[in-house]
C-alpha cells in the first residue's frame, strides 16, 4: 500500500478490562502526528461481555466462535460509523497471552472486518513479533514515542497505561527514531483494572469501583500486598508482558476480605506495581502521564502519585485524549505496517530485531 502522506486512519481497541471498544481517527504518515479525528465508543452488552469473560484463557485450537462474533459484530457496528477511513488498525480481543509459551491470542478476523467494511485493515499485530522472540506486548510505545514529541518533551517523560493490565512506556525523546538504542523501554507493570473489576462484578455485579468509592473507606490488607509483592514478575527484567490473569493468587487471597477492603488492597496492588516499576526506568521521567480507565480512579492516582517520586498527570492535561490514546495507536501502527516500518523493537517487547508486524488484508481479497 503506498502512501506519500499522511492518511486518516482509524484505530480500534477492545482492552481486558472487557467493557467496550474504542474507535479513534488519526491523521498520519506513521511517523508524524498531524492531527487527531473524530472519536467514539461502544458498550459491550452485559451478554457481550459473559461472552468473552468466558472465553478468557481459550486458545486458537478451542471453541471460541461466539467470542469471535461478538468481536467482530461489535467492531463492525462501530467502526462503519466513521467516513472517509484510508486504513483501519484492528487489534482484535486477546483471550490469552503466553509468550515464549503458547504465543499470543486474539480474537477477531480482520479480513472478514475489511470485507464488510469496504476499507484495508491491519491486523493480528502481535505474531510477528512472538515468532522473532519478543513478548509481543505492551505495543503502544511507538505511538508514545510519537506522541512526546507532538508534546515537544525536551526531557524523558513516561505513559502510563491504566487497562485491565497496567504498561509503562519510557521514552527518550531527543532520539530520532523510536527503534533507535535507548529511544523507548517498555513493559507491564502488573494489574491496573482487570482484577478490581473482576472482583466488583463478582461481588456487587457492578462493572467497577466507580470513583474509587470502596477502595476510599477500605483498609489495606499489608499481607496480601507483601505477598503480592514478591511475585517473581516484579525482579524481571524487562522487557516483559504478562496474561491477564497472572496474578490469580492475588485475586484469591481477598476473597476473604470485604468489599471495601477488598478494593483498597487491589487498588493499592495495582499502584505499588508501577511504583515498584519505576526502578527499571534508565532515568527518572520527568512525568508520569497516565492514560486508560484507571485515570478516572482518583483513589488509584492518589495512590500512585504517593508511591513514586515523579509528577503523575492524566494525560487530557497535555492535551490529549486518556481513553483514546490505545486506539489512536493501532491507527498509527496500521500505517507504519502499510510503510513496511517497524513496530516494535529490543527496547518494547524484546524482540531479537525491530519487526513490522502485521497483516494487511483489502476487501474482496
Amino acid at each position: 500500500m503506498k502512501i506519500k502522506g499522511p492518511i486518516r486512519a482509524l484505530g480500534a481497541m477492545s482492552g481486558t478490562s472487557l467493557d467496550g471498544i474504542d474507535g479513534a481517527v488519526l491523521v498520519t504518515d506513521g511517523e508524524t502526528i498531524t492531527s487527531f479525528g473524530e472519536t467514539d465508543y461502544r458498550e459491550y452488552s452485559d451478554r457481550e461481555r459473559a461472552s468473552l469473560r468466558s472465553a478468557l484463557g481459550l486458545w486458537h485450537d478451542d471453541d471460541v466462535a461466539e467470542a469471535a462474533k461478538v468481536v467482530e459484530h461489535g467492531h463492525y457496528s462501530l467502526l462503519a460509523g466513521f467516513e472517509d477511513i484510508a486504513l483501519v488498525g484492528f487489534h482484535g480481543q486477546t483471550l490469552a497471552h503466553d509468550p515464549g509459551g503458547r504465543g499470543t491470542h486474539q480474537v477477531g478476523d480482520g479480513a472478514a472486518l475489511a470485507d464488510r467494511l469496504g476499507w484495508p485493515v491491519v491486523w493480528d499485530f502481535r505474531s510477528a513479533d512472538v515468532q522473532l522472540g519478543g513478548q509481543g506486548a505492551p505495543l503502544a510505545p511507538f505511538y508514545h514515542f510519537a506522541l512526546a514529541r507532538w508534546m515537544q518533551a525536551d526531557a524523558p517523560v513516561a505513559f502510563l497505561n491504566l487497562g485491565g493490565v497496567g504498561n509503562l512506556t519510557w521514552i527518550d525523546p531527543g532520539k530520532a527514531r523510536p527503534e533507535e538504542d535507548g529511544a523507548l523501554l517498555a513493559f507491564d507493570t502488573g494489574p491496573a483494572n482487570a482484577l478490581l473489576d473482576d472482583a466488583m462484578f463478582k461481588r456487587l455485579g457492578k462493572a467497577r469501583d466507580e470513583g474509587g468509592a470502596l477502595a476510599a473507606v477500605g483498609t489495606i490488607n499489608d499481607d496480601i500486598i507483601a505477598e503480592f509483592l514478591a511475585h517473581p514478575y516484579f525482579y524481571k527484567m524487562p522487557p516483559k508482558s504478562l496474561d491477564r490473569d497472572t496474578f490469580e493468587r492475588l485475586a484469591k487471597a481477598v476473597e476473604k476480605l470485604s468489599d471495601a477492603d477488598a478494593a483498597a488492597t487491589l487498588t493499592a496492588a495495582s499502584a505499588l506495581a508501577v511504583s515498584s516499576a519505576m526502578q527499571h526506568c534508565p532515568t527518572a521521567p520527568s512525568t508520569i502521564w497516565v492514560a486508560g480507565g484507571g485515570r478516572h480512579n482518583p483513589v488509584l492516582m492518589q495512590m500512585i502519585a504517593a508511591a513514586v517520586d515523579v509528577p503523575v498527570r492524566p494525560v487530557d492535561e497535555a492535551g490529549l485524549d486518556g481513553d483514546m490514546l490505545e486506539a489512536q495507536a493501532f491507527a498509527y501502527l496500521a500505517v507504519r505496517v502499510a510503510r513496511g516500518l517497524p513496530t516494535s523493537c529490543q527496547g518494547t517487547t524484546g524482540v531479537r530485531a525491530a519487526v513490522s508486524g502485521g497483516t494487511l488484508s483489502r476487501p474482496g481479497a
